[in-house]
């Protein structure tokens, strides 16, 4: 059978996003509450180095969208480099590769959910935040349709209000030239930890590849897809940032707890402030759509294979969604709301997600000459940039995201 009939299987998912829908995909889950919240740690972290820090996390992005794009091309079915580790290094590797994936986003889906609530109503964040869970994961439910329908709404209410940002902080008067200034940055190390927090704003990318087993014409529409996602993402990030620096630098940036709404809020927009708290809580619902689509894929990919418990191997006969996985990752979310606290969790997924991709690289790295779409040596510096941006994080987190690989290794050689 021809991989463009792969999904009309009754146990297959359905082959039905395009082009537009699969960037609109990726854009959702970059466009998010990421950015709301990454520029203010990223600040305290770099200093006036702050953009250099945004330029090396989009660079270490770049590396690894282009490693995706062209392994998805290759292998454009569910659970993105959980398969690839397993196809170009071993199964050891992908399984790693899915585990740190899906114990990280549960932790990214919490902090997104969280997110919601505090922005919503902080008086009633870990109610609000189940609630979105499971209104979230009904959506998902009902077909991929529904989540790229309901993505495209959320993408265009976050772009409204990152362009209001944007406008409010270049010409709302408080802006000045003065404040960015490269000479006070924190330094090699505090660039390096800045670009590890803003990888947490760019890693949606991959979603687009997770997704690979319901996009028509993945060979084309996927190396197309992932690096139109990320071009897109980069500039509206470039913009905001610069605007937020040149209204309040780095120093305040860094010791405010919304960066975004500070910035507007110094000019003479700053009644824009009350609608950047709306969209950031409107972007962590879109992020959390996004995350809770992708995770079920790549927890569907490991129970075919036996990583995880078979029984999560099941496709919805109407919906074609993988329905059990879906409703067992609701669920993991909202235990880790009840506990997650929303600064750990950022660094933690950042950590795991950068094993992720490290592994992502190592594999495109493998790829024949034939197969491959980029320079080889894109690969390698994907997994020089992950490695050197996961050792500067937070120690804390880096610690945490270490413990919970070692522990997954743990189970893989008890399982043998």
């Amino acid at each position: 059978m021809s991989r463009a009939a792969v999904g009309d299987r009754p146990h297959e998912l359905a082959r039905r996003l395009g082009t537009g829908d699969a960037v609109v995909i990726g854009l959702g889950s970059m466009i998010g509450a990421g950015v709301f919240a990454s520029i203010g740690p990223a600040a305290r972290a770099a200093g006036g180095g702050l953009l250099l820090g945004l330029a090396v996390a989009a660079f270490v992005a770049y590396c690894n969208a282009t490693s995706s794009a062209q392994l998805a091309a290759i292998y454009p079915v569910s659970g993105g480099t959980y398969v690839y580790g397993r196809e170009r290094l071993g199964p050891f590797w992908g399984y790693l590769a899915g585990w740190g994936f899906v114990v990280g986003k549960t932790a990214s889906c919490a902090a997104m959910a969280l997110t919601f609530g505090a922005y919503a109503w902080p008086a009633a964040a870990r109610p609000l935040a189940v609630a979105a869970v499971v209104a979230v994961a009904a959506l998902n439910y009902l077909g991929i349709e529904r989540t790229a329908a309901a993505t495209r709404v959320i993408v265009a209410v976050v772009l409204a209000t990152l362009a209001a940002v944007i406008a409010a902080t270049l010409l709302g008067g408080q802006a000045s030239v003065g404040r960015i200034d490269f000479g006070a940055s924190s330094g090699a190390y505090g660039i390096l930890q800045a670009g590890g927090l803003f990888f947490f704003a760019f890693a949606g990318y991959a979603r687009i590849a997770t997704l690979g087993e319901e996009v028509r014409d993945p060979e084309r529409t996927i190396p197309r897809a992932i690096p139109l996602a990320l071009g897109i993402v980069l500039a509206i990030y470039a913009a905001v940032a610069i605007g937020a620096l040149l209204a309040l630098g780095p120093q305040r940036l860094a010791a405010s707890s919304a960066p975004l709404a500070d910035a507007v809020r110094a000019g003479s927009l700053g009644s824009l402030a009350s609608a950047v708290r709306v969209g950031a809580a409107i972007a962590s619902l879109g992020v959390l759509l996004s995350l809770l689509a992708g995770v079920s894929r790549t927890v569907l990919a490991m129970a075919r294979n036996r990583d995880l418990p078979g029984r999560l191997d099941a496709v919805h006969p109407r919906h074609r969604v993988p329905h059990r996985a879906e409703l067992a990752i609701a669920a993991l979310v909202i235990v880790a709301v009840s506990v997650a606290n929303l600064r750990s969790a950022i660094g933690f997924s950042s950590f795991t997600v950068l094993t992720y991709y490290a592994v992502a690289n190592a594999s495109a790295w493998t790829l024949p000459a034939e197969q491959r779409r980029w320079p080889r040596w894109l690969a390698g510096a994907g997994v020089a940039g992950c490695a050197a941006l996961a050792v500067t994080l937070p120690f804390a987190s880096a610690l945490a995201g270490a413990g919970v690989l070692l522990v997954g290794a743990l189970l893989w050689a008890l399982r043998r």
